[in-house]
């Protein structure tokens, strides 16, 4: 997990953008940097779909997003290998064969199930199923991106009604057993 002065120090963000990813409202955690940072997290995380560009991807987007870096760099991990073969690549193929592309799903399991090279992959990619892959994954992203905006918003409002309550109950536990 990137902190403040690790990334201020870092090679790539050090020279240049040093000052903007330390500024502190991309650190906190609040009601309006959270979701923001678990929408950007999905976005890059689905999209960009390379694990060392992932994070980087999201940590560039958060500074003129004002996101949250921490939760946006965590929210990229949802990509991770086994959700991006399963879920990610089949999902966007559906959604681009829907948009008039043609990408086969059946050579997707079938490229699975025999445990395909990279060099198959990247011929299959490279075949008419880039234009469906592309497309899929952009809809995929923004959709996911909004889907978790909503969720972490809803979560930190119920968070702080909970709290809210907690509170108010024990302050009028306090004056009732005066």
């Amino acid at each position: 997990m990137p902190n403040r002065d690790g990334l201020a120090r870092h090679r790539l963000f050090g020279p240049m953008f040093a000052p903007l990813v330390a500024r502190g409202q991309l650190w906190r955690f609040t009601r309006r940097t959270v979701p923001r940072g678990v929408a950007v997290g999905l976005f890059v995380g689905i999209f960009v779909m390379v694990p060392g560009l992932q994070v980087v991807g999201a940590v560039l987007l958060c500074v003129p997003l004002r996101a949250n870096i921490p939760v946006a760099a965590a929210s990229t991990f949802v990509a991770i290998p086994p959700t991006i073969v399963f879920m990610i690549l089949p999902a966007a193929a559906m959604i681009g064969n829907r948009f008039g592309y043609h990408a086969d799903l059946a050579a997707i399991t079938a490229m699975i199930d025999r445990g395909a090279s990279r060099a198959e992959w990247l011929a299959w990619i490279g075949s008419d199923a880039a234009p469906a892959l592309g497309l899929g994954l952009i809809v995929l992203a923004v959709i996911m991106s909004v889907l978790g905006h909503v969720v972490a918003a809803r979560l930190w409002r119920w968070r702080v009604a909970v709290r809210r309550r907690q509170r108010l109950h024990t302050g009028r536990a306090r004056i009732s057993g005066q």
